[in-house]
C-alpha cells in the first residue's frame, strides 16, 4: 500500500507539477533540488559581481559598473567567501587585492562564465543568424565622427541586434569588460587578440590663412618658436619632428591651451596660431582650405586603425557581421581625409 501510495505521488508530480504533490520523500527530493539550483544560480550570480568587482579595482567601482547598491555587492561578495570558507579579496581603503585564493578562483570563475555564455549563444541561435547584445568600444571623436554612423546602419539592417556603444579614450580588456570588438588608433600591443587593419591617420601642422598672412609660414620645426601656438595635451607627442631621422620637439609660444579637439580646431580657424591635430580631426578644413597644413616635410608617419575582437571558440555571427559590415565602409572613410597642397 506504501509503495503504491509513493507510485502515486510521482505520477501526480509528473502530471502537475510541484505543487500538486503531497507530503512525502519525493516531495522533500523537489525541494531540495530546486533549492539546490537556486543555490548554483546564486553562486554564478556572485562569480560575475565578483569578477566585476576585480575588473573594477574597488567595491565601489564595481557597484558603479554593475548600477547595484554598494552594500548589495558587498553582501554578494562576503556570502561567497563564507560559502568558501575562503578570503577572496583583501580590502583597503582605497582598493582591493586578491588573495591566492581569490586569484585562483577568479581565473576559474572567468572560464566558467565564460562557458556559460557560449553555451547560452548556442542555444539563442547567434551562430545561425546575428542577434542579441553587440558590445563596441571605440575612441570617443573618431567613433562620434566615422563609426558611430556606420553602426547606427548595421543595427537598423540587423534588427535583432542591440548595441551597447562604449565611447572611451582607452584601451580597455575586451574578455574581462566583456566588450565584441573595439577600434582602436595607433600601434597594438601584443595580445591574442585579432586585428584587421581598417585605415591610417596622420599628425598634422595647420593654421589658418589669416595667421599665416600676419606671420608667414614657417619653412622649418625650429622657426615655431618664433610663432603663436595653440597647446592641446601632450606637449611633448604633438610636437615632435622627425628631423635627419631624429625624433625633435620644437614648439610655438602658447597663446592659448584648450583640453578639447574641438576647441583647438576653433581656435586654429580663428587664428589664434598653430595647431598640430590629427587628419581625421580636420577633413573639412582643410580640404576647404579654412586649415592649411604647414610643415609637411616634417610630417609624422601614419599611425594605424584596427577592428580588434577576442575569439574564443566560435565567432558569434553578430560579430562577423558587423566587422563585414564596418571594414570596407570604415576603409572608405578613411581614405577620404581631406587634403590640400601647402602654402606657397
Amino acid at each position: 500500500m506504501s509503495r503504491r501510495g509513493n507510485a502515486h505521488n510521482w505520477n501526480t508530480v509528473q502530471a502537475g507539477g510541484y505543487a500538486a504533490c503531497s507530503a512525502g520523500p519525493i516531495s522533500h527530493i523537489f525541494i531540495i533540488e530546486r533549492s539546490h539550483r537556486r543555490g548554483v544560480m546564486d553562486r554564478l550570480d556572485a562569480m560575475r559581481v565578483l569578477l566585476a568587482v576585480v575588473d573594477a579595482g574597488s567595491l565601489s567601482a564595481g557597484s558603479r559598473k554593475l548600477n547595484a547598491p554598494l552594500p548589495s555587492v558587498s553582501r554578494k561578495v562576503a556570502d561567497l567567501e563564507r560559502y568558501l570558507g575562503a578570503n577572496l579579496i583583501i580590502r583597503t581603503s582605497r582598493n582591493l587585492q586578491l588573495t591566492d585564493a581569490g586569484r585562483d578562483y577568479v581565473d576559474a570563475a572567468r572560464k566558467i562564465i565564460a562557458d556559460l555564455e557560449e553555451v547560452e549563444r548556442r542555444a539563442s541561435g547567434e551562430y545561425q543568424t546575428p542577434r542579441g547584445l553587440l558590445t563596441i568600444t571605440m575612441p570617443i571623436e573618431f567613433g562620434h565622427r566615422y563609426v558611430l554612423p556606420i553602426a547606427l546602419d548595421f543595427m537598423n539592417k540587423h534588427p535583432e541586434v542591440t548595441l551597447n556603444v562604449l565611447s572611451l579614450d582607452r584601451s580597455v580588456h575586451l574578455v574581462n569588460e566583456q566588450v565584441d570588438v573595439a577600434i582602436r588608433l595607433g600601434e597594438l600591443a601584443d595580445s591574442s587578440l585579432y586585428a584587421v587593419k581598417a585605415g591610417e591617420f596622420r599628425l598634422l601642422t595647420c593654421a589658418s590663412p589669416a595667421y599665416l598672412e600676419r606671420h608667414g609660414v614657417p619653412q622649418h620645426p625650429i622657426e615655431l618658436a618664433n610663432h603663436d601656438g595653440i597647446m592641446y595635451h601632450n606637449r611633448s607627442f604633438f610636437w615632435s619632428f622627425e628631423i635627419d631621422g631624429k625624433s625633435i620637439e620644437a614648439m610655438p609660444r602658447t597663446r592659448i591651451e584648450v583640453n578639447t579637439a574641438a576647441n583647438c580646431v576653433a581656435a586654429a580657424r580663428n587664428g589664434a596660431g598653430i595647431a598640430r591635430l590629427f587628419d581625421y580631426q580636420v577633413p573639412e578644413e582643410v580640404s576647404s582650405g579654412a586649415l592649411v597644413q604647414i610643415l609637411k616635410d616634417y610630417g609624422s608617419e601614419p599611425r594605424p586603425i584596427h577592428i580588434v575582437y577576442s575569439r574564443q571558440g566560435l565567432l558569434a555571427l553578430k560579430v562577423r557581421a558587423f566587422i563585414d559590415w564596418v571594414l570596407p565602409r570604415l576603409r572608405a572613410a578613411c581614405s577620404n581625409y581631406g587634403d590640400a597642397p601647402s602654402p606657397e
